[in-house]
């Protein structure tokens, strides 16, 4: 670890930055460019003392855990993270597909819907970021870990993972995720999405009858029907962005204006 390095590359990244490219408002009393030391913070889901320490070089080795977060707060792409990891003297992060690193286009987008229920899964059906009406639409879904972090791998494993859904679209979702699931398979048999098939054959007689169907080629309609407890069912249009080099997809949740389901849409988004 260089305590001076990983210091003085923090503040100049912290200093580059604008409050409006992560989101933020400016203030008025605002009188210095760069994000203030609380702000990366905050970003960053840790204390302000705790990222004030790794400025001024002292305290604790930054685990990767730490550093991965620090990179997502700042904006980092993927060579600025790298170079983070190894000052912070840890091991560069493989580059797999599958790789949970947003790039900073990705979260300039991200950062300016925070009044609208969106969020990015990779490949695998995984949610690595979800807006705050996002989490109140669906829940938090970036808090599993394992094989639990897939959506595909929840809906047959945990009953309770349905709820969110209206009970006569389940058949149709079951469908649709089984055919997704096996596109990835196709390309993927030793890695992820084999090893997420392989799980679910194993406990799930439900899937394996599904997945002897061997259908391909579906897709999920635009229109969901979410149920949210003390709303009722929204029916919402959901639209991707794909991002090929990442892999990953923004999904983002609206409402038809002037519809009971907009007018809950907006209560859901003043309330997260």
């Amino acid at each position: 670890m260089d305590r001076a390095q990983l210091a003085d590359f923090l503040r100049t990244r912290r200093e580059a930055l604008q409050p409006e490219d992560v989101g933020l408002p400016r203030g008025h009393r605002r009188r210095t460019g760069g994000l203030r030391r609380e702000e990366v913070a905050a970003l960053s889901g840790m204390s302000t003392d705790y990222y004030t320490r790794i400025e001024q070089q002292r305290g604790p080795q930054p685990s990767e855990q730490m550093l991965a977060a620090i990179a997502r707060g700042l904006h980092l792409s993927l060579d600025d993270r790298d170079h983070l990891f190894r000052i912070g003297g840890h091991a560069v992060p493989r580059r797999l597909i599958r790789d949970d690193h947003l790039s900073p286009g990705m979260l300039r987008v991200v950062d300016r819907l925070q009044d609208t229920p969106a969020m990015v899964v990779n490949r695998y059906g995984e949610t690595i970021l979800q807006t705050p009406p996002a989490v109140a639409l669906l829940g938090d879904e970036s808090r599993f870990t394992g094989l639990n972090r897939s959506t595909v791998y929840r809906w047959f494993a945990d009953p309770s993972s349905r709820d969110r859904y209206v009970a006569e679209d389940h058949p149709l979702h079951t469908r649709v995720f089984t055919a997704q699931l096996r596109m990835r398979y196709a390309t993927d048999p030793g890695g992820r999405a084999g090893e997420i098939v392989r799980a679910l054959l194993a406990i799930s007689p439900e899937f394996a009858e599904v997945w002897a169907d061997h259908e391909v080629g579906l897709s999920h309609v635009d229109r969901k029907r979410i149920v949210v407890p003390d709303l009722g069912v929204l029916e919402l249009w959901c639209q991707n962005l794909f991002d090929p080099e990442q892999e990953q997809t923004l999904v983002v949740f609206t409402a038809a204006p002037g519809s009971p389901s907009y007018e809950k849409l907006q209560l859901l988004a003043a309330v997260a």
